[in-house]
C-alpha cells in the first residue's frame, strides 16, 4: 500500500492558489484512476484507488499547510505504511514554473507543509516537486504562493497534473526516475518546455 499526499490548504478560498498545486494533482489521480469518493478520514479528505497492481490512498489534509503531517502521520500509522512509500506532492518555488523533480529526503527548504510531514514520519518520503516559480524576492513569497494561479499559467498547471496522473503507475511501482521522465517529456510535447515570466531566470 502507498500514500499519495497532495499539500494545500482546505476550502474554496484558497483552491485554485499556487500552494494548492498538491492538492490538484491527487485529485486529477483520483479521477483519472477511478478512485472511490473523497470522505473525512484521518483529518483529511481520503480516497482510496488501485494504480497498477498497488493500493494506493490519496490524502488532501484538511489541516492548512503548516500541520500537513499530522494528517499524513496518522494515515501512515494507521495503515503501517513505511515513509518510502509516502508521496507528497507540493509547489516548489525553487523550480521554473511547468518543472518536475522527484526527490527522496533531504531539506524542506522553508516550506511549511514538508517540514511538518517530516516532523510526523521522519525524512525519507518520497516528494513530487512541482515548480511554480520564484517571485523574485523573499518578501513576496507569501502573497505570491497564496494567490490563484493567472490565467495565461491555467493550461501548464492542468497539463502537469494530467502527467503526473498518465504516469501515476510508475511512481505505484518505485519508478520515480521513470515517472520524472515522462512527464518532462509530456511537457515538452505540450509546448510546456521553457515556461517563465518576463525577465525571470528559470531555475533548473
Amino acid at each position: 500500500m502507498l500514500i499519495f499526499a497532495g499539500l494545500g490548504n482546505p476550502g474554496a478560498r484558497y483552491a485554485r492558489n499556487r500552494h494548492n498545486i498538491g492538492f490538484m494533482a491527487v485529485e486529477t489521480i483520483a479521477r483519472a484512476h477511478r478512485a472511490s469518493p473523497w470522505r473525512a478520514r484521518f483529518q483529511a479528505e481520503a480516497c482510496e484507488a488501485t494504480i497498477g497492481s498497488e493500493k494506493v490512498i490519496l490524502l488532501k489534509p484538511q489541516t492548512y499547510m503548516n500541520e500537513s503531517g499530522r494528517a499524513i502521520g496518522e494515515a501512515a500509522r494507521f495503515f503501517k505504511v513505511a515513509p518510502e512509500d509516502v508521496i507528497v506532492f507540493h509547489d516548489e518555488l525553487d523550480l521554473a514554473p511547468a518543472k518536475l523533480r522527484m526527490k527522496l529526503g533531504g531539506g524542506n527548504a522553508g516550506h511549511n507543509g514538508l517540514r511538518s510531514t517530516t516532523a510526523a514520519i521522519g525524512n525519507e518520503y518520497r516528494r513530487v516537486r512541482m515548480g511554480i516559480g520564484h517571485p523574485g524576492l523573499k518578501e513576496l513569497v507569501h502573497a505570491y504562493v497564496l494567490n490563484d494561479f493567472g490565467k495565461a499559467e491555467q493550461p501548464w498547471v492542468e497539463d502537469l497534473c494530467i502527467a503526473c496522473a498518465d504516469n501515476a503507475t510508475l511512481l505505484a511501482a518505485h519508478d520515480d526516475a521513470g515517472f520524472q521522465n515522462k512527464v518532462h517529456l509530456f511537457m515538452d510535447a505540450r509546448g510546456h518546455g521553457a515556461v517563465k515570466r518576463l525577465g525571470e531566470k528559470i531555475p533548473e
